[in-house]
């Protein structure tokens, strides 16, 4: 009996990997996307869909802005691909962005945090960094009533029209 092998499907563009609870850790103040530098067998990791950005964070060294702590595993396709898979990895913004963006983590709480890895429409690999504030307890506890407010009134008016 012939095995059919998996089909792997491949993003030629989309999202890669979200940071779902950036979004619900952090009030985004204004979002920026910036380029990635990528080594081959990172960008075919990432074409099969498969990283994780939930620790990362974004950081200045030296002058340039560098995604930290994302997590990019080996690729498999058969070809020896060695590379470090929670390496720092160089991100591309012009420089009045990286100004501006440094002028605002060095506020108290603002943090540079990457919402998510996507493929644009050229394929190329981008990072959407947001400015984010830190949220209290209570302010995640009140988003999260509003939004279940929100569904349950959707919920209401629907059932009401029909």
């Amino acid at each position: 009996m012939a095995e059919k092998k998996a089909r792997k499907t491949l993003i030629s563009h989309g999202i890669v990997a979200q940071n779902r609870k950036a979004r619900h850790n952090y009030a985004i103040l204004e979002t920026v996307e910036a380029g990635l530098v990528l080594k081959g067998p990172e960008v075919k990791s990432l074409r099969l869909g498969r990283a994780t950005i939930t620790e990362a964070y974004a950081g200045e060294r030296g002058g340039e802005m560098w995604l930290v702590n994302a997590y990019i595993p080996e690729y498999q396709g058969g070809v020896l691909s060695r590379f470090e898979t929670r390496a720092p990895r160089k991100l591309l913004l012009h420089r009045k962005q990286v100004n501006k963006l440094l002028g605002a983590v060095q506020k108290e709480g603002i943090t540079l945090v990457p919402l998510d890895i996507h493929f644009n429409e050229r394929g190329q690999a981008k990072v959407l960094l947001g400015l984010g504030q830190g949220k209290k307890n209570h302010d995640k506890r009140r988003a999260m009533a509003d939004r279940d407010w929100q569904r349950d009134k959707a919920r209401l008016m629907r059932d009401k029209n029909l």
